[in-house]
């Protein structure tokens, strides 16, 4: 016996399939990460890869498997199919909350056997049903069944001991509706088998990617009495697997490289158009009439629309977070004094790095151990680099710059982005927040509040006139220069030099003409003050501000056409075709005044004629008044005489000002500069 139990469980140990353990992790900034297991399998044996179900689209987006001494054959896994399309086929259906009598009553004409103490009711399920109970009783579930004699009974389910279904095919569809209910809640692991054609020894190794959380960066920049300070860095990585990383080789790379989800574990079903025949249907009786009315048969033709998928979600998981844990080769106790002169790490384990096209990759010398559901702290970074402390001020509404220091990366490599400690001569000095830093480029960071610095601001503006007088087609258009200044002032009360970094906004369409700048980023100008110990200093920046307003040349006055002749930034050749468009707008000028002067004289007399009509009519009542009244009527005489004269002298003026003003429609139309 003991033999027989022997050879069955080497038998079992033999066609179980292998489990492959994680040989290389590498972690990425953007919520996955690339894992790699690899292990000998024996003659006939398989392998086997455990993953979460959430973790099952990016492994089959991912997985790729070598087999030394042999080749793949296959890669089979756990599929996974919606719940409603698995319970769909089914006749059963199980609501929540719903009782046993409901249930048997979708089982109309199945054979049921109810056991009681003493008896057995069995037969084909008529119905079932929650009888209502009375006063004294409660509901009771109810059965009617037809027995093989033909009788129908009702069966109270209260006192049954036991219920079963003997056909084995509805017991089969009862267990299969019950196991993918469960299964739809179950959050257990999904397996991969690999399956390889070569039935020798042979090495597997699988690489994949999924979901993990992000690594996440810290530094600790030293600054001692003298030399270069020095820049620790440390990595923290969360193990949220479901088993240890024993030994493993760890890399970490800094940058986002696209990544999304793709939905292919979960099968899909497209529901096709559906496509039918005419139907043969039977003659219908045929009445005959006349030739009034026509009889059409008309054939109904089904169409059903495919259906797409639901859109993929492109967002790549959330990362989780995780406890820090201890790192392998630090010391048990680290006893931090507070005035500590040396505050760097001893470090035993340190990593290198290199450039992968454009991310970069921190790989650790030695091997890495990170137990399952713990967090640790590694060290990839401990390198002196050139800095130098500034002051910089860019916010015009504080008093006080803030405490920095420009750092150049000297170390040779990419230095992943996060939150930076500083500790200046053994004592902690602020902590600052870097993003990622290239090789050989450089950063200002700020890490407190320099109190020792006071520095106020005052704003102006001057017009400095026209810089540019172009025209085309009839419009003119001016460049005017409006000359902006911030005046800084700024006291030092240490009694140490410094070097203040005022930093002030780039705006759209200013040019900075004094001083010059030190350094210019996408959205600011830079310029280095030194300050000398108590010193305090005055500091102005002027930038020109360049409007263009653009003007239909027929609108503009003399006045204003003058001006710009008079203005020194403009050519000689612009400046003789303004004069010649300033000349013929003068005469037009002054033929619209001398047409508005004649107009208000014919009105003057026109007025005056009516008065004088109406003295001749209230004087020619009276007889001694005719005198006066020969003397009104030559008055008026004379009046319609001038009147005459200005009508033609009106339609002179209005026939040469339309003239000029042709000239200079077509003097504007050859004009261009």
């Amino acid at each position: 016996m003991r033999i027989a139990l022997t050879i069955l469980l080497l038998a079992a140990a033999t066609l179980w399939p292998a489990e492959l353990p994680v040989k290389t992790v590498i972690l990425y900034k953007h919520g996955v990460g690339y894992f790699e297991r690899a292990g000998e399998l024996a003659k006939g044996e398989g392998a086997r890869l455990d993953f979460k179900a959430s973790e099952m689209n990016d492994v089959l987006k991912s997985l790729t498997v070598e087999v030394k001494g042999g080749a793949v054959s296959g890669l089979r896994y756990d599929s996974s199919e919606p719940l409603a399309r698995k319970l769909e086929d089914l006749p059963i259906h199980l609501e929540p909350q719903q009782s046993i009598s409901a249930l048997l009553d979708q089982l109309k004409g199945a054979r049921l056997e109810v056991k009681f103490a003493t008896s057995t009711a069995a037969g084909a399920i008529i119905s079932a049903r929650l009888a209502p109970g009375s006063r004294d009783q409660n509901e009771r579930e109810q059965v009617t069944l037809l027995r093989d004699n033909g009788e129908l009974v009702t069966v109270d389910l209260a006192g049954a001991s036991s219920i079963r279904l003997p056909d084995p095919s509805l017991q089969a569809q009862l267990s299969d509706y019950l196991t993918a209910v469960n299964q739809s809640r179950s959050r257990e692991k999904r397996s991969v088998y690999i399956e390889a054609t070569d039935a020798a020894r042979r090495q597997v190794i699988a690489s994949y990617m999924v979901p993990t959380p992000v690594w996440k960066s810290s530094y600790r920049l030293i600054f001692g009495a003298t030399g270069e300070p020095m820049l620790e860095g440390w990595a923290i990585v969360d193990n949220t697997t479901g088993e240890d990383w024993t030994g493993v080789g760890l890399a970490l790379v800094s940058g986002r490289p696209i990544s999304f989800q793709s939905r292919l574990y979960e099968p899909r079903y497209i529901e096709r158009p559906l496509a039918e025949l005419p139907e043969e249907r039977a003659q219908a009786p045929v009445l005959h009439q006349g030739a009034i009315a026509e009889l059409r048969a008309e054939v109904e033709a089904k169409e059903a629309g495919p259906r797409r998928m639901a859109a993929q979600r492109l967002n790549a998981p959330a990362g989780l977070g995780g406890v820090v844990g201890g790192v392998a080769g630090l010391a048990d106790e680290l006893s931090v004094q507070p005035m500590r002169q040396d505050m760097a790490s001893s470090l035993a384990n340190t990593s290198s790095g290199k450039e992968l096209g454009d991310l970069f990759e921190y790989r650790f010398d030695k091997p890495v151990t990170v137990r399952k559901k713990e967090s640790v702290m590694l060290p990839f970074l401990q390198q002196k680099l050139t800095s130098r402390k500034l002051i910089i001020y860019n916010d015009t509404t504080q008093q006080n710059p803030l405490h920095s220091f420009e750092l150049s990366n000297t170390t040779g490599k990419t230095l992943d982005g996060g939150p930076i400690t500083v500790f200046d001569s053994g004592a902690y000095a602020g902590e600052a927040l870097m993003d990622t830093l290239k090789q050989s480029d450089k950063r200002m960071i700020s890490y407190g509040v320099d109190l020792g610095t006071r520095v106020t601001t005052k704003f102006g503006s001057s017009q400095t006139g026209t810089r540019e007088v172009h025209m085309r087609r009839g419009v003119l258009q001016v460049k005017t220069a409006v000359n902006h200044t911030t005046n800084y002032t700024i006291h030092n009360v240490d009694a140490k030099p410094k070097t203040l970094v005022v930093e002030q906004a780039a705006r759209p369409a200013f040019q900075v003409l004094s001083p010059k700048p030190s350094q210019t980023t996408a959205n600011a100008n830079r310029f280095e003050v030194p300050l000398a110990a108590g010193e305090t200093k005055e500091f102005t920046v002027t930038q020109e501000n360049i409007q263009e307003r653009s003007y239909g040349i027929t609108n503009l006055t003399p006045d204003f056409l003058l001006t710009l002749i008079q203005n020194k930034e403009i050519t000689p050749a612009a400046r003789k075709q303004l004069e010649s468009i300033h000349a013929a707008k003068r005469k037009i000028s002054d033929a619209d005044n001398a047409l508005q002067a004649t107009e208000r004289e014919s009105r003057e007399i026109t007025q005056d004629q009516e008065r004088i009509r109406q003295n001749i009519a209230s004087l020619s009542r009276i007889p001694s008044q005719q005198e006066q009244v020969q003397k009104y009527a030559n008055e008026l005489a004379a009046r319609e005489t001038r009147i005459a004269a200005l009508r033609d002298q009106l339609s002179e003026l209005r026939t040469r000002k339309t003239a000029l003003e042709s000239e200079l429609s077509t003097l504007i139309e050859k004009m261009e500069f």
